[in-house]
């Protein structure tokens, strides 16, 4: 089983701190890092896979510091950048076999099944130019897989996606997390709260919160609640007074809200999700 450990990991440019004394610990499965834009997230994952250096900390790869792995550190590690780009004029099987080069693997098999895995083997000879969002970002997966990683980062992967390729890439992250650490990196709560065995919730630099989606969503337990706007005037003057999470128009108005007190006599209770908790804590981060 593969460990990363994070120790007081800080990093500022200039005067800004973007990541300040950070420390947790990693094992084997998915992890969301979620917080709002700004938060610090890519500073952080840039730092975990080495792209840059933190000013103070450390950091432990199954209980060596990766600074005596030295470039070999990379050998470990899989990144998958929040934007990935690939020479537009080669195809997706000439992308693989330069990663593969790139990354000292031979193994030609290996290429086909993970063309195969993100179900792109159909289109191994097709120009990437011509790929959707989805399929490149398909492809960006395969490719950070090459060197069958301990630790895969993904930086914000499903942006951009449409609601059936994020739900394609959540399945395909979700297969591959009983033998690796994977480190999401997310302002979307929804990608996160169904396959994350941990979530991680990051604000200006610091720690915010670690823990299972069911035990950070406790945290918000009996403060959530639904309730009835029969009109515009009512929802503007509930929009006024309350923490609105969502609204659902049904003829009527179904809001969603959060507040330590019944907000109106026929107010239900209801359970938080994730959605509510990033709402809650970054309300005022947009």
């Amino acid at each position: 089983m593969a460990t990363l450990e994070l120790n007081g990991i800080t990093k500022a440019y200039g005067k800004k701190i973007a990541i300040q004394n950070f420390s947790a610990r990693f094992e084997n499965g998915i992890y969301g890092l979620l917080g709002p834009n700004g938060a610090g997230k890519s500073t952080l994952i840039n730092i975990i896979a080495g792209v840059l250096k933190s000013d103070s900390g450390s950091i432990f790869l199954n209980g060596n510091d990766i600074r005596r792995f030295k470039n070999s550190y990379y050998d470990h590690i899989g990144f998958m950048p929040q934007h990935p780009s690939f020479y537009a004029n080669f195809t997706a099987m000439e992308i693989m076999k330069y990663m593969a080069a790139l990354n000292n693997v031979k193994d030609n098999k290996r290429i086909c099944e993970l063309l195969s895995f993100v179900n792109l083997i159909s289109e191994k000879d097709r120009i990437v130019g011509g790929f959707s969002g989805g399929m490149k970002q398909r492809l960006a997966i395969a490719s950070a897989l090459i060197n069958n990683p301990e630790v895969l980062i993904l930086d914000e992967p499903t942006a951009g996606l449409d609601p059936k390729e994020r739900v394609r890439f959540r399945n395909i992250i979700s297969q591959i997390s009983n033998d690796r650490i994977i480190i999401f990196a997310t302002h979307i709560a929804s990608d996160v709260e169904l396959i994350a065995d941990k979530i991680i919730l990051i604000d200006s630099g610091e720690l915010v919160d670690i823990g299972t989606a069911m035990e950070i969503c406790e945290g918000l337990k009996g403060k959530v609640w639904q309730l009835i706007a029969e009109n515009n005037r009512e929802l503007s003057e509930y929009k006024k007074a309350l923490n609105i999470t969502s609204v659902i128009n049904n003829g009527r108005y179904e809001i969603k809200c959060i507040c330590d007190n019944p907000p109106s006599p026929d107010a239900i209770q209801v359970a938080a999700g994730l959605d509510d908790v990033f709402l809650y804590r970054f309300s005022d981060k947009g």
